[in-house]
């Protein structure tokens, strides 16, 4: 089910910052992009994400149509992401933050490197 809109208003800027903006949701497709997939691999980043805030937004993620979760295999018994091609297309997002912070920010490292495609 999706959740109701809550749209402050019809800008394009506020209304991606409403779905992307929060601390965390960026993070998490940082990670997905990097080749993450299950939940307790979203855990293991460095910024040490609450189980029930990586639960919050991979729901919401999948919800918005920009992460799918895909059946657990019967090996690991756990459930798998990805992200869809409307997810992938935050990149260009993604590069132009992290760029940003390396020209801007002093002390910051691109220690993460998105995997292509």
């Amino acid at each position: 089910m999706t959740r109701p809109s809550k749209r402050r208003s019809p800008c394009p800027v506020s209304c991606t910052l409403d779905l992307i903006g929060d601390k965390w949701t960026m993070l998490v497709i940082r990670d997905l992009m990097c080749g993450k997939s299950q939940f307790v691999e979203f855990c293991r980043s460095p910024e040490g994400i609450a189980t029930n805030i990586l639960a919050d937004r991979l729901q919401r993620l999948v919800e918005h149509g920009l992460v799918e979760k895909a059946a657990s295999d019967e090996e690991s018994r756990r459930d798998r992401y990805r992200l869809t091609a409307k997810g992938k297309s935050l990149r260009a997002v993604l590069d132009a933050i992290a760029h940003w912070g390396l020209a801007n920010i002093e002390g910051t490292e691109a220690r993460l490197k998105p995997k292509e495609g």
